[in-house]
C-alpha cells in the first residue's frame, strides 16, 4: 500500500511548563537551543532542524513532566561522556543511566521532562 502523505521529519515536541522563562533559560542558555519565535506565553526553540516549543500552563494546571512523553533525546555537536556528565552535575543536575548501558545519559529539566544526551558518534 502507497502512503498518501510522506512525513520527513519532526518539526518540534510540545513540553508544558509551570514558569517560560526558567524553561528557556535552561534550553538556550544551557543547552544551546536558539529562540526561533515566541510570545509571552510560548517559545519556539530550534536545535539543528529539530524543533522543541515550550507552552507555559495556566496557574491552576498541572504539568506532567516525565508522563506525557517519555523522553526526549538530544544529539550533541562535540563532547565526550566524562565531560558532558560532569558539566551536567556541576551545575546541580541529577543524572542517571539506563540498564545495561552505564554511557547513556538521562537528566530531567526544571518541569521534570526526562532528556537524554547522545554523544558524537566518530
Amino acid at each position: 500500500m502507497e502512503s498518501p502523505l510522506k512525513v520527513t521529519g519532526i518539526d518540534h515536541v510540545v513540553f508544558h511548563v509551570k514558569d517560560l522563562p526558567r524553561a528557556r533559560k535552561f534550553y538556550v542558555d544551557f543547552l544551546g537551543m536558539e529562540v526561533d519565535h515566541e510570545r509571552d506565553w510560548q517559545c519556539f526553540l530550534k536545535c539543528g532542524s529539530q524543533g522543541v516549543a515550550l507552552f507555559e500552563v495556566e496557574d491552576n494546571e498541572a504539568v506532567h513532566g516525565g508522563s506525557e512523553v517519555n523522553h526526549m533525546a538530544l544529539r550533541l555537536a562535540a563532547g565526550e561522556y566524562a565531560r558532558v556528565k560532569a558539566t551536567l552535575e556541576n551545575a546541580g543536575i541529577t543524572v542517571h543511566g539506563r540498564k545495561g548501558d552505564p554511557h547513556c545519559i538521562y537528566f530531567d529539566d526544571p518541569d521534570g521532562h526526562q532528556l537524554q544526551l547522545l554523544m558524537p558518534t566518530e
